[in-house]
């Protein structure tokens, strides 16, 4: 893992500005663009963290608020553990966060970022990849069939709610997708149940994308997230891995 950089950024965007986080290799040079879409819970030091493992990986790496229309991050106050089982107050928050965001904005943000990633000097030309969390997984679902040229890996863990029954479900993009799709699910998931994860892989593969699907066993909904009580090492370590070498490939 080589040294990184990481500052404070703000990206232009259709409807406002959104502050963001950005990491990089502190050698100067232009590497492959990454951008990562966060959980629910938002941009914060965790996220900051695993940006900075991605950028140690020879990536540069975006984190944008995609609730800046709520408001700068943090968007809800947030202890240094979350535990929502102990502060159920922060979901009623996060949901009023969340309606700021419809799937129309965020694919117009989502070419915001691209074009941002895209003029830094920071990143080599060429397509970017997407990693998504929760939430996050589903925009970058919607991100990769909404701009299919410019996005060559696109991976989701713990994803909600991505192949229901709703007329904008985001699996409905799948036959748009031209890049390779990563996604790992938590096998303890209310937002993610079975017949989902069947839904997405039978959609993703009718429709022709390189995908790979993996249910993680005895994993959690957030399992990534080591500020929270959701967190598993094992399946965090197994997520890290697999997009790791989706990169590889694909950037």
């Amino acid at each position: 893992m080589t040294a990184t950089l990481g500052s404070a950024v703000h990206v232009p965007t259709p409807d406002g500005t959104a502050d963001a986080y950005l990491a990089h290799p502190d050698d100067g040079a232009p590497h492959p663009p990454v951008l990562l879409y966060m959980d629910a819970f938002g941009l914060r030091p965790h996220l900051e963290t695993m940006a900075d493992r991605l950028a140690g990986a020879g990536y540069t790496v975006l984190v944008p608020n995609v609730f800046y229309r709520f408001g700068p991050a943090p968007v809800v106050p947030l202890p240094e553990f979350i535990n929502p089982a102990d502060r159920p107050e922060i979901f009623r928050s996060i949901g009023t966060a969340a309606r700021t965001l419809t799937p129309e904005g965020a694919m117009r943000d989502a070419a915001a970022y691209l074009d941002w990633l895209a003029a830094s000097p920071l990143t080599t030309d060429g397509p970017a990849g997407l990693t998504g969390y929760c939430m996050g997984a589903g925009l970058a679902l919607r991100t990769a069939g909404t701009y299919p040229d410019r996005v060559a890996a696109a991976a989701g863990f713990h994803g909600a709610h991505l192949a229901t029954e709703a007329p904008d479900s985001p699996h409905l993009v799948a036959d748009r997708i031209t890049a390779e799709v990563y996604f790992g699910h938590a096998d303890q998931d209310s937002t993610n149940p079975a017949e989902q994860i069947d839904r997405l892989e039978k959609t993703l593969t009718e429709a022709g994308v390189r995908n790979r699907t993996e249910v993680y066993a005895g994993a959690q909904h957030g399992f990534t997230q080591a500020d929270t009580a959701m967190y598993n090492a094992e399946a965090s370590d197994r997520h890290w891995t697999a997009l790791l070498d989706l990169l590889a490939r694909s950037l």
